[in-house]
C-alpha cells in the first residue's frame, strides 16, 4: 500500500539545500571566507558542486556569482548566527529533506551526501549528519526533516518572546546545537568530510592535501570539468588508458590530442559517458594498430633447394 504524499511534497529521494555562507570569519581575519580557494574553486563553489542534486540551493549570504544558480536569501539582522541564517534560508524550501551545510568544507563530496540522505532514509530519526575526527557532531554537514527544523525554530522564537528577548526573531546568536539537541539524530563518521577551513592552518592543510598523489587526479578533473561548465561522469581509466596508448604507440604529444578528439566526438553525437567510453575504445584500437606496423611482419619461410642430382657418370647407362 501506497502511503499518502500531500501535494506539496516530493517523493524519492528529492531535497533542498541550505547553505550558510554568511559569517564574519574572525579566526580569518575577516576574510572573505566562502571565497578561499582550494584546489583553483572558491570554497563555496565546492560546496554548491556537492550539492547539485537539490532541488533548490539557497545560499544565505550576500550575492556572488556562482558555477550554478542557487537563491539568495539573508538573515535579519546580518551576521545574527547560524540559527537566524537557518530560519532565513528554510524558508525559501519547500521538499521534505533539507541539507544544512557551511560554505567552508574542501571535501564534501556528492557521495557524502548521498550518505546523508540514506542515512536519514533508512533511520527513520530526525536528521543524520557527520561527525568529525574527534567525534563532535557537525550540524552544518548534515541532513535533516523540514518538518522538524521548523518545530524546533517554531519553539526557539517563542520562548526567546516569552522570555522578552524578541531581537532578531528572538534566533540573533543561537548556536545551532540549541536547536539541533532537541532532534533524534543519526551520526555517521567522516573525518574528511567534515573537515573544515576556520583557520589559515586549516586552509594549508586543505590546499596540501588535494596535491596528494591519491586525489590530485580526481581534484583537477572536477575543477577543469566546473570552469568548463561539463556535468558528465566518465571512466577516467579509459581515457588515462588510451592517452597512454597513443604516446606511446605514436608519439607523446599524441596523448593529449586524441583524448580531445575524442571527447570532441562524443559532443557531436550528443551521448553520454557510454558514447565517450566507445570513442576512445575505437581510438585505443586504432593506436595499437599504428603500434602494431613498427614491429617487422614474420615473413614465412622460403623453401631451400634440393642439392642437384650429380651427372650421371659413364657407368650409368650400364
Amino acid at each position: 500500500m501506497t502511503a499518502y504524499e500531500p501535494p506539496d511534497t516530493v517523493p524519492g529521494d528529492a531535497y533542498d539545500a541550505v547553505v550558510l555562507a554568511g559569517g564574519g570569519a574572525r579566526r580569518l581575519g575577516g576574510a572573505d571566507k566562502p571565497g578561499l580557494r582550494v584546489g583553483g574553486r572558491a570554497l563555496l563553489d565546492r560546496v554548491l558542486t556537492a550539492c547539485a542534486g537539490a532541488r533548490t540551493t539557497v545560499v544565505v549570504a550576500d550575492p556572488r556569482p556562482t558555477p550554478r544558480p542557487v537563491r539568495w536569501a539573508r538573515e535579519d539582522p546580518p551576521g545574527a548566527g547560524p540559527v537566524a541564517a537557518l530560519a532565513a534560508g528554510l524558508r525559501h524550501t519547500t521538499a521534505d529533506t533539507v541539507l544544512v551545510l557551511s560554505a567552508d568544507l574542501p571535501f564534501l563530496e556528492p557521495a557524502t551526501v548521498r550518505r546523508l540522505l540514506t542515512a536519514l532514509r533508512t533511520d527513520g530519526t530526525e536528521g543524520a549528519l557527520l561527525t568529525d575526527a574527534d567525534g563532535r557532531d557537525q550540524p552544518l554537514v548534515a541532513a535533516y526533516r523540514a518538518q522538524a527544523l521548523r518545530r524546533e525554530l517554531t519553539a526557539l522564537t517563542t520562548a526567546a518572546s516569552i522570555s522578552g528577548s524578541a531581537a532578531g526573531g528572538g534566533l540573533t546568536g543561537l548556536p545551532l546545537r540549541r536547536l539541533t539537541a532537541a532532534l533524534e539524530l543519526t551520526r555517521v563518521p567522516d573525518p574528511v568530510a567534515s573537515f573544515d577551513c576556520d583557520t589559515w592552518d586549516d586552509l594549508a592543510i586543505a590546499r596540501a592535501r588535494i596535491r596528494e598523489h591519491g586525489h590530485v587526479l580526481d581534484e583537477w578533473i572536477s575543477a577543469v570539468k566546473d570552469e568548463l561548465g561539463v556535468d558528465l561522469d566518465v571512466d577516467t581509466g579509459i581515457l588515462l588508458d588510451l592517452a597512454r596508448d597513443a604516446a606511446h604507440g605514436v608519439a607523446r604529444p599524441a596523448a593529449p590530442l586524441t583524448t580531445f578528439l575524442v571527447g570532441y566526438a562524443a559532443a557531436q553525437g550528443k551521448g553520454g559517458p557510454e558514447a565517450v567510453a566507445e570513442a576512445a575504445r575505437k581510438a585505443a584500437a586504432l593506436a595499437l594498430r599504428w603500434a602494431d606496423e613498427d614491429t617487422p611482419d614474420a615473413k614465412p619461410e622460403t623453401p631451400s633447394k634440393a642439392p642437384s642430382a650429380p651427372a650421371p657418370g659413364p657407368d650409368a647407362a650400364g
